[in-house]
């Protein structure tokens, strides 16, 4: 049995496997989605555009590493609000994948984070108080005991104020 770790070009250990459009490692060998680069810089209306793309694909998975990218790069005081942005794309990832229990919790948790944010009203264009509201929804909706999975693409909240 091979013992070797999948490695990136810079010899880090990076799971190799391809995955589905929620994150799910596949089995070796079979087609996946490409996965988001890592270490990307992008602007802030940047960011928001890419995330808002790929939710609207439903793939919150891979919008959740748009929010990790920026929440890294980006200024040390918008770091909690990329962070809350990014647990709401996970907990919209848990919630498909099933796992009821972890998008909930999840979902409050990147709510709680942009609570902060709310009375500014928009920031780089985005309605936090309308985020955090759906969030709230969506999770005391999958927390309910025999809720069916949600479908990603048809949740995928909108982050640009109207």
């Amino acid at each position: 049995m091979d013992m070797k770790r999948d490695r990136d070009a810079e010899g880090r250990a990076r799971n190799a496997r391809p995955r589905d459009g929620l994150g799910r490692p596949l089995p070796y060998g079979t087609p996946g989605v490409e996965r988001q680069p890592e270490g990307v810089v992008r602007s802030p209306v940047e960011t928001v555009r890419e995330a808002q793309r790929l939710l609207d694909s439903g793939m919150p998975f891979h919008a959740h590493e748009v929010f990790e990218d920026a929440w890294k790069s980006g200024p040390e005081e918008e770091a909690a609000l990329w962070r809350g942005l990014a647990q709401l794309a996970v907990g919209l990832t848990h919630a498909a994948r099933g796992n009821a229990a972890g998008g909930a919790r999840l979902l409050r948790r990147g709510a709680a984070g942009l609570d902060a944010y709310e009375h500014t009203g928009t920031v780089h264009g985005m309605d936090l108080g309308a985020l955090v509201r759906w969030a709230r929804k969506l999770a005391d909706r999958v927390a309910v005991p025999g809720a069916r999975t949600v479908d990603a693409a048809e949740e995928a909240p909108r982050l640009r104020a109207r």
